[in-house]
């Protein structure tokens, strides 16, 4: 488990200001047993280059005060511990995908390498913020790009 995953996102368009944002304080917990892995975010806690932005994006699209949390929970596909001590494994993580009130499947592949006593887990994917309910104004509509890149990082610690 960890409670300092890092969660970036991408949703900048080519030749307007750059609209990312990162948070370092996502908790995930995964079991290598049965392949459930739980993560879990504070919306508030993404920190962007432009406060403005910051803002305009808690209160305005995400609604942070309404929606607090972001999570997902899921199942690894035929993890196998084995692969990983070998090397850098791939394998296939879906689950459902909790924001902004909604929530939807989602599948992707998730990589693990061990790095001494910690799982370092990372995967990336995209989602359109149409599909959670977020509306973008027109006015602004042109300068967030229609998915929005996800990368996800954990070091998992071996918690007894």
């Amino acid at each position: 488990m960890t409670r300092s995953g890092e969660i970036k996102f991408e949703a900048s368009m080519p030749a307007f200001e750059e609209v990312a944002a990162k948070n370092n304080t996502v908790s995930c917990i995964f079991d290598k047993s049965t392949g459930d892995i739980a993560v879990l975010a504070l919306v508030k806690a993404f920190r962007f280059k432009v406060p403005l932005m910051e803002e305009h994006f808690n209160e305005n699209y995400i609604e942070s005060d309404k929606f607090p949390k972001a999570t997902f929970k899921g199942k690894v596909i035929n993890f196998d511990a084995a692969k990983v001590a070998a090397g850098k494994a791939a394998f296939d993580v879906e689950g459902d995908l909790t924001l902004h009130g909604v929530t939807k499947k989602v599948k992707t592949k998730i990589t693990f390498v061990q790095s001494g006593e910690k799982l370092v887990a990372t995967c990336n994917f995209k989602v359109k913020p149409a599909d959670y309910n977020i509306k973008i104004p027109s006015v602004v509509k042109s300068k967030i790009a229609e998915s929005v890149e996800i990368d996800l990082k954990f070091d998992l610690e071996k918690k007894v």
